[in-house]
């Protein structure tokens, strides 16, 4: 393992259920506890629960703050109304993106920004760049850790443990200041897995304590604690990019599939503005799509994509489901080429294989 990796509060943890630690994005994170398969069924099909305290929460305030994110997100943040989240980009000017992010609106002027670990000081100081004076921008990432409860068993298991009537938590909403067994946490109905649940911000400290603490309160609905690599195939099943790979300062996230996240029309002006107008007007060059392998081969991210002789792609990222039995991937391509149906090969170890481009998500709950 590599030095100086960084650890979450629930390092020690890990060991006790078996996890098996890989270096992610400089941070030493479970890859899976039993198996990759055992923890993306659970997670399907009953629960399972995730340490992500790795994500980084940046707070911003102050009586700029509003316009200030207008400016800096593709969506719409002044549709938010308090208690409830939203899904959006952060782009630079030429339209490629910084991140993908979540915001939640606590209050008028006063929101928490959940940002990917691995682009938290990069975000923190596109923001710092672009703030105006009546605007306060806090990194408190190291004050917070995250639990991820996914599953259809999640609201049952958590429920447990809170008076807190869960079901008043709507998809995309939360509430701060829960009681969670004796620890004070905001509760978010949101995830990365496709899957309903819940995912549960609090002090380091409570996420160590909770962590046994959920597990035990879903022994019997089959809740298992799961891993970064049950988490990647999830989302990729369902749909969702991951940052790094369908996303990049390269990929617009009109290329990459989430075009919903882009108002061109909100009143305000914003970063990226008039090149993802300019997409969506008159088409994006490249898009990202499903593909299924005819012949047998794992197409993994990376991997060049023809059609005859002509490279037009890449793989961003492939694996076999272990929803689908099938082996899938996601791919970048030339956007003449993206119709479904269309017949590509994927060079796979120096032989190119066929696939077929196919809908996507390729799983929805």
């Amino acid at each position: 393992m590599a030095e100086n990796l960084k650890r979450t509060a629930l390092f020690e943890s890990y060991k006790q259920y078996g996890g098996k630690t890989i270096d992610f994005g400089g941070w030493e994170l479970p890859v899976q506890f039993s198996s990759i398969k055992a923890e993306h069924e659970a997670v399907r099909t009953k629960a399972g629960l995730f340490d992500v305290s790795h994500m980084g929460e940046v707070f911003v305030s102050g009586a700029g703050a509003l316009a200030f994110l207008q400016k800096l997100m593709t969506n719409d943040v002044a549709k938010l109304k308090d208690g409830q989240a939203q899904y959006t980009a952060m782009c630079y000017e030429d339209g490629g993106t910084i991140d993908d992010l979540l915001i939640y609106k606590r209050a008028d002027n006063d929101y928490l920004l959940v940002v990917n670990a691995s682009n938290i000081e990069k975000d923190v100081e596109w923001m710092e760049k672009h703030a105006s004076a009546d605007v306060v921008i806090e990194n408190r990432s190291d004050e917070y850790g995250l639990l991820a409860l996914q599953g259809p068993k999640a609201q049952e298991i958590l429920q447990k443990l809170t008076d807190q009537p869960l079901e008043d938590i709507k998809f995309f909403r939360f509430k701060e200041g829960v009681n969670v067994a004796g620890h004070k946490v905001l509760i978010s109905r949101t995830g990365y897995t496709g899957e309903d649940g819940f995912e549960i911000y609090g002090a380091p400290e409570s996420m160590v304590a909770l962590w046994p603490a959920i597990l035990e309160a879903g022994e019997e609905e089959g809740l298992v604690p799961a891993g970064l690599g049950a988490r990647d195939t999830l989302r990729f099943e369902a749909g969702l990019p991951l940052y790094g790979q369908e996303l990049s300062k390269d990929i617009s996230p009109l290329e990459a599939g989430i075009g919903f996240v882009v108002k061109v029309n909100k009143e305000s002006d914003f970063n990226g503005k008039d090149v993802l107008t300019s997409q969506k007007e008159n088409g994006v060059p490249r898009k990202l799509v499903g593909l299924e392998m005819i012949d047998k081969g794992i197409p993994r991210t990376g991997y060049k994509v023809f059609i005859g002789e002509e490279e037009i792609g890449e793989v961003t990222t492939g694996t076999q489901s272990p929803t689908l039995k099938k082996n899938i991937g996601f791919a970048l391509l030339k956007a003449e080429y993206t119709a479904e149906g269309t017949e590509v090969e994927v060079e796979i170890r120096g032989k190119r294989l066929k696939a077929a481009l196919i809908a996507t998500p390729f799983y929805k709950r």
